[in-house]
């Protein structure tokens, strides 16, 4: 149970810098007129940029020492994908929208995950992620208002992290997470910046550049938390606790555009994590289980 809690809790602080990510994206977006393309590629060069820094521009090329350069560059191109459609879909939609919408990320790896990775999900595991996917849409109460057409948005950005979750189970086996977060880069840095450079605009004032230039730290530290996390446990267990994003967005949805979140909102953040402690409760029952099964009999 260690080691899951600890995921657990890598999950709930990366998702924590995602909802911080999303904020300044939109702000940026909404406030400074800084084109989407200019602010795709600078998440992903200031990324690179911070891994340089931290680690040295020494330790930089045995980044690329890959194990499995194919499945590295397809998570790089989802992790492209994913931030390019969030970015257009977070510039329509509200916060509590898009991250409700990346909500469905649990249901649609629990499914894949036992095809493609042979992990089995049990009934109470999967009736906590059903509630908790009630509970986004109590938030959201879908038929309510108009659908905006950036809902594809959301949703092609949503399949892609799927997506990119299974590669990113997959390459912890075979990379290290340094390895893994630093390939993640790649095809952003060098596809977005043709686009960027064309449709470049010079931000003014420092409160831009600061955003600008922490979107690589926000990005890049989240996405190597969860990588950890799924070196400690698998898919299934860790993914449900990307619900604890709306709680941050909500939050941060409030101080920064003033948007204050009713009364079903909160309804349905209280269902989310119920799910996620019944998550957890359930995953202690079964490791006191395994537990019992290894304990050598007289």
């Amino acid at each position: 149970m260690p080691d899951r809690l600890k995921a657990i809790l890598l999950m709930c602080t990366a998702v924590t810098l995602f909802a911080a990510l999303d904020t300044s994206a939109k702000y940026l977006v909404m406030k400074t007129g800084i084109p989407t393309s200019e602010i795709v590629w600078l998440r992903f060069l200031g990324q690179v940029l911070c891994m340089a820094a931290v680690l040295g521009p020494a330790a930089m090329p045995k980044l690329l020492k890959t194990n499995s350069l194919n499945l590295q560059l397809t998570r790089s191109s989802l992790m492209l994908a994913t931030t390019i459609f969030n970015f257009i879909a977070v510039k329509y939609l509200r916060l509590d929208q898009t991250v409700s919408i990346t909500f469905l990320t649990p249901l649609i790896v629990a499914a894949l995950a036992v095809p493609l990775l042979g992990e089995h999900i049990g009934w109470h595991r999967a009736a906590a992620i059903f509630v908790g996917f009630l509970g986004v849409l109590i938030v959201v109460r879908p038929g309510v208002s108009a659908v905006h057409p950036a809902f594809i948005a959301a949703f092609l950005s949503m399949l892609a992290y799927s997506l990119l979750i299974i590669v990113t189970r997959r390459l912890t086996m075979l990379d290290s997470s340094l390895v893994t977060l630093f390939w993640g880069t790649v095809v952003g840095s060098i596809a977005a910046a043709p686009f960027a450079i064309s449709q470049w605009v010079w931000p003014e004032g420092v409160w831009p550049w600061v955003l600008l230039l922490a979107l690589g730290m926000l990005g890049g530290g989240g996405h190597y938390l969860i990588i950890q996390a799924y070196r400690f446990a698998p898919v299934s267990v860790v993914t449900p606790f990307l619900y604890f994003e709306l709680i941050s967005m909500i939050t941060l949805s409030y101080v920064v555009f003033g948007d204050q979140p009713d009364r079903w909102s909160f309804v349905g953040a209280l269902v989310i994590v119920a799910s996620g402690l019944y998550l957890i409760h359930r995953e202690r029952i079964a490791h006191r289980e395994s537990l019992m099964t290894l304990e050598p009999v007289d």
